[in-house]
């Protein structure tokens, strides 16, 4: 299993519109960088829900549950399909997630654009422990 942040922002599509759908597609990422880990993700792989823009933080848990498939006109970017897991018991705010050293090598914060992007087994524990889960 692999582990991943997708970010949305919640006025968009937020973590309870997702429990409120059940599953959705995670469609309309157009970026190259995106596009190659939305195309590593596979069935079972689990994603941490981050709420950009406003709330900046973690918010719950989903499952890709399956891989990836063409999207848009031209075919050239990549969907992937979730569906909520669990909420997190505590929301993980942006401001924490920079002041834990342990995930000094979060790639979201190496990229900060980046809408998607991986998350190594250790500081999935790591903010999974933060968030009470």
């Amino acid at each position: 299993m692999a582990y991943w942040l997708l970010r949305s922002e919640p006025d968009a599509y937020s973590w309870q519109d997702l429990e409120r759908d059940g599953a959705t597609e995670w469609d309309g990422v157009r970026n190259a960088t995106a596009r190659i880990h939305l195309k590593a993700m596979g069935p079972g792989d689990r994603a941490i829900f981050y709420h950009s823009n406003t709330e900046k933080a973690c918010v719950g848990v989903m499952e890709i549950t399956r891989a990836w498939r063409p999207d848009g006109a031209d075919e050239k970017w990549a969907s992937v399909a979730v569906k909520p897991v669990k909420a997190l018991p505590k929301p993980v705010p942006l401001a924490d997630i920079k002041a834990e050293p342990r995930l000094a090598e979060l790639m979201m914060l190496k990229q900060s654009r980046l809408s998607c992007s991986k998350v190594e087994p250790d500081q999935w524990a790591v903010l999974m422990e933060m968030a009470g889960a």
